[in-house]
C-alpha cells in the first residue's frame, strides 16, 4: 500500500520523457542590436587606427565590416521578428549563397549583354533582379515546403541584403584602391553612403519580388509564374532602374530648367555629364529627391504586402 500524503502537501511529479533538443539553432532575442553596436564600434576603431597608422593591411577588415554591418543587422532583425520557424541555416544560406550567386549572375549577364545606351539601366534592373530571384530559387530547391508571402518577404530580403553586402565590398575596394594610391577618405565615404542606403535598395526590392514568387509557389515546390509574379518582377526592376539612373535623370532635369544645351546623344552613348557650379544645388535637390521618392515607393510596397499578406493567399 502507498502511504497517503498529508493534506496540503505538494504532489510528487512523475518525471516524463525528456524532449529531444531542437535541431534548429536559435538566435537569442536582440542579437541584431548587439551586432549593430559591436560592428559599428569595431568599424570606427578600425578606421581610426587605419588613419593613424596608414596601415593598408587593415583595408580588408575595414571593407568587410563596413559592407556587412547594415545588411547583416537587417537580416538578423527580420529573422528574430518574423522568421524563427524558417531556421537560421536557411536564412543565412539565402544571405550568403544567394548574395554571391546573385552578384555573379548579374555580373556575367551584364558583361555579356549590356552596352552603353539610353536603356542600359533598365537592362541592369531586369538582369540583377532576375539573378537574385534565380539565386533564391536555387537555395530553396531542396525546401519545397517553404512557401507563402511571409517567407518570401524575409528570404527575399536576405538574398537582396546579401547581394548588397557583397556588391558594397567591390565598390569600397574600387574607392580605396586607384591609380593615385590608397584613398581611405574615399573608402569611408563610400561605405557610409552605401550603409545608409542599403535598407532602401536591393533588400527592399528582392523582398517584394520574393514575396510574390513564394506566395504563388505550389505545395509540391514548383513555381507558378502567374501575372502578379511577373508584374511584381517588372515593377521592382523599374524601381531598380530608376534608382541607378538617378544621376542622369537629375542632370537632364536641371539642364532643361537652366536652358543648358545638352544633346540627348550624350545619354544614349552612356555618358552622363557633370553639373556645373551653378547647377550643383539644383542637381543635389533633384537627385536626393528622386532617391527619396523611390525609397518611399518601395517601403510603401513592402508595408502593403506585410499588412494585407493574409488576403494574398497561396495558390495551389
Amino acid at each position: 500500500m502507498t502511504q497517503a500524503q498529508p493534506p496540503g502537501a505538494p504532489r510528487a511529479r512523475i518525471p516524463g520523457p525528456k524532449r529531444p533538443p531542437s535541431s534548429v539553432p536559435r538566435i537569442r532575442a536582440g542579437l541584431w542590436k548587439h551586432w549593430l553596436r559591436g560592428g559599428l564600434a569595431l568599424w570606427t576603431l578600425t578606421a581610426v587606427v587605419a588613419f593613424a597608422t596608414l596601415n593598408t593591411t587593415l583595408l580588408p577588415t575595414l571593407i568587410l565590416l563596413g559592407s556587412f554591418l547594415v545588411p547583416g543587422t537587417f537580416v538578423l532583425w527580420a529573422y528574430e521578428r518574423h522568421a524563427r520557424d524558417l531556421g537560421v541555416s536557411l536564412t543565412l544560406g539565402c544571405f550568403a549563397a544567394g548574395g554571391v550567386l546573385g552578384a555573379l549572375g548579374a555580373s556575367v549577364t551584364e558583361y555579356s549583354l549590356l552596352h552603353p545606351s539610353l536603356w542600359m539601366f533598365a537592362g541592369v534592373g531586369l538582369m540583377e533582379e532576375a539573378a537574385k530571384l534565380a539565386a533564391l530559387m536555387y537555395v530553396l530547391r531542396t525546401q519545397p515546403r517553404v512557401r507563402g508571402l511571409r517567407a518570401g518577404l524575409v528570404l527575399g530580403a536576405s538574398v537582396g541584403f546579401g547581394f548588397a553586402a557583397f556588391e558594397s565590398t567591390g565598390y569600397a575596394f574600387n574607392a580605396a584602391v586607384g591609380p593615385p594610391g590608397t584613398d581611405l577618405r574615399s573608402l569611408l565615404e563610400t561605405e557610409e553612403l552605401r550603409g545608409l542606403l542599403a535598407p532602401l535598395g536591393h533588400g527592399l526590392w528582392t523582398a517584394v519580388s520574393g514575396a510574390a514568387l513564394l506566395a504563388f509557389r505550389r505545395p509540391n515546390g514548383r513555381y507558378r509564374f502567374a501575372a502578379p509574379v511577373v508584374f511584381t518582377y517588372l515593377g521592382v526592376s523599374l524601381l531598380h532602374a530608376l534608382w541607378d539612373s538617378t544621376h542622369g535623370i537629375a542632370i537632364w532635369t536641371v539642364s532643361r530648367l537652366t536652358d543648358t544645351d545638352l544633346p540627348l546623344t550624350l545619354f544614349t552613348e552612356g555618358y552622363v555629364p557633370q553639373p556645373t557650379g551653378t547647377q550643383k544645388h539644383l542637381f543635389t535637390l533633384f537627385s536626393v529627391g528622386t532617391l527619396v521618392i523611390i525609397s518611399l515607393a518601395g517601403t510603401a510596397w513592402v508595408r502593403s504586402l506585410a499588412r494585407h499578406g493574409p488576403s494574398w493567399r497561396n495558390t495551389p
